[in-house]
């Protein structure tokens, strides 16, 4: 293979290459790429063209003010002249590149052609040959490598490129921007995420795409989400956003969706509906439950109005609500909610339907709260059985009740009742979503609380690391501060190291749950409170202890 950087000395041509791109790696690679793919070009040659490809970037892009910049593009620029006499669908596909992620892109996401998209991109998908043959020239050519993932690929391996190749496709390549290729990769995207259908692996991959979608559609494309085009799309990503934690991205794309439907559909169609009843749910989980309330009765008042009291639409709104006043401690309209959504759903579907069963679990989960634990564990245990003679014992929905069943033992003391069903629910998770799902998490989280209650400290410490490395492999170290559920198991850990008298621990974990409980609820919600008044009596107690140790030292004089 050439190489510029072996030793230059023994070729003048080569040298003054090197000089002229003053030693930069990536643009030797590129070079020395190049000239590997094209032995009939001589160094003088390249360097010849380099110089023009650098005169020709100067007159069409004389924005690009950085020298190192200009080098690589200059290079690039003449690796993609050479790619695209080579392989037409190679140079498209590093053209429609810059509408997605620079990391792991792979087949299948690209798989979603119908009979408007462009004929290059139906040969380049017709199979899997066509793909990787233009996947082989641009790797060939130093632009593109494959990627390595550390998670369980489900699907076919993925190609990345190094982000300054990536910003060079955006700023260069596509210039001007096309926004059809844009609002193909959002489609591609969206697309690709209603067929994956909530596969955590698959979401994990498929999240960076998303969120460059995400910037494109609020930033770029906001021109195509003014009627319904790519609300659709907006949805896709929401639900996508929400599903990993990601509110905040979630409710940018919510809000986006509900803009286009009512433009184009008017408020009270089905799709507008349906994006109000999900960001109500978006708004639960971000604890602003008055907004929330707000926005689930705007969307009951529309399903009654264009579908009727029993509609399925309805029900569900109803049962949401249930939640939320759940939450708000609201228990008597929540009782009320759950009541009447029962009674539909058991008219619409049966007693044995899943959203039966579902609503019988949440009416569990009230009477837990309210301190009824007999009528709580009996609506568990019909909910538990209609499950498992539905759908069988792993169903995820009959593991949800397994789990709240162990939590309900945990408040009786029945402490090896909970274990045994924190441990059924934690195998059935494990083998439905993997080691590093959100309710494996949350199982695990639970079998700390119980230690924890024992007093079987360290076993309760090692299932809380396991929960927080769990939330990190999950959703990345970055965002597991501001993760609901990571945010709780921090908070509890800190309590356990309390318990331990480890006040310098506890209030590290305190500290970061403070942090997360701030950025997901607002500085003045209760729980921040909370948090906030522990980590004062955790100060305090640190002062105290501190002026204990230094009156013994006194003392001791």
């Amino acid at each position: 293979m050439y190489t510029l950087t072996s030793n230059p000395t023994t070729d003048p041509d080569a040298l003054e290459l090197a000089k002229e791109l003053d030693g930069l790696p990536l643009a030797l690679a590129t070079a020395g790429s190049y000239l590997d793919q094209v032995p009939a070009v001589r160094v003088s040659d390249y360097l010849r063209l380099y110089k023009e490809s650098w005169l020709q970037l100067l007159e069409s892009s004389p924005e690009v003010s950085s020298y190192e910049d200009r080098m690589l593009y200059s290079t690039w620029q003449l690796s993609y002249d050479h790619v695209k006499r080579q392989n037409e669908l190679s140079a498209k596909l590093l053209c429609f590149w810059a509408y997605f992620d620079s990391q792991d892109l792979w087949l299948e996401l690209l798989l979603h052609v119908d009979s408007d998209s462009p004929d290059w991109l139906h040969q380049l998908t017709k199979d899997e040959i066509s793909f990787h043959e233009a996947i082989r020239v641009l790797v060939n050519h130093g632009l593109v490598e494959a990627h390595t993932s550390p998670l369980k690929l489900i699907e076919s391996q993925g190609y990345s490129m190094h982000l300054c190749v990536h910003s060079w496709t955006i700023h260069i390549l596509n210039k001007p921007w096309n926004y059809n290729l844009a609002t193909l990769a959002v489609g591609f995207v969206a697309s690709h995420i209603h067929r994956i259908n909530g596969a955590w692996v698959t979401e994990q991959r498929i999240i960076q795409h998303a969120t460059r979608c995400s910037y494109m559609l609020l930033k770029s494309l906001a021109i195509v989400v003014e009627d319904n085009t790519n609300a659709w799309a907006c949805y896709n990503l929401g639900v996508l956003f929400d599903n990993q934690g990601k509110l905040l991205e979630a409710e940018h794309m919510y809000q986006r969706t509900l803009q286009g439907y009512e433009k184009a559909y008017g408020p009270d169609h089905i799709e507008t509906l349906d994006t109000l009843n999900n960001l109500g749910i978006l708004y639960k989980d971000q604890g602003k439950l008055v907004l929330a309330e707000q926005i689930y009765q705007r969307a009951l008042q529309g399903y009654e109005k264009a579908y009727g009291p029993d509609h399925i639409n309805t029900l569900d709104t109803i049962n949401n609500l249930g939640v939320l006043y759940d939450s708000q401690g609201k228990l008597l309209e929540a009782e009320q909610m759950y009541q009447r959504a029962l009674q539909g759903y058991k008219k619409a579907y049966g007693p044995d339907h899943i959203e039966t069963l579902d609503t019988l679990n949440n009416l569990g989960v009230l009477y837990d709260s309210q301190g009824k634990l007999l009528e709580a564990e009996h609506m568990y245990q019909r909910a538990l059985q209609g499950y498992e003679k539905a759908y069988g014992p792993d169903y995820t929905n009959a593991l949800n009740t397994i789990n709240n069943l162990g939590v309900l033992y945990d408040s009786q003391g029945k402490l090896f009742e909970a274990e045994h069903m924190y441990q059924r629910a934690l195998q059935g998770y494990e083998k439905a979503y993997g080691p590093d799902h959100t309710n494996t998490l949350n199982t695990i989280n639970n079998l700390g609380v119980l230690y924890g209650s024992q007093g079987k400290l360290l076993e309760a410490e090692h299932m809380y690391q396991r929960v927080l490395q769990g939330y990190e492999s999950a959703v990345g170290i970055e965002d597991v501060a501001t993760f609901p559920q990571a945010v709780n198991t921090m908070f509890n850990l800190g309590l356990l190291f309390q318990n331990q008298g480890d006040l310098e621990k506890a209030k590290i974990y305190i500290s970061k749950a403070l942090f997360g409980c701030e950025k997901i609820y607002g500085p003045d919600h209760s729980e921040s409170q909370e948090v906030r008044d522990i980590l004062r009596d955790l100060d305090s107690q640190t002062e105290r202890q501190a002026r204990g140790k230094v009156d013994m030292l006194l003392s001791s004089l």
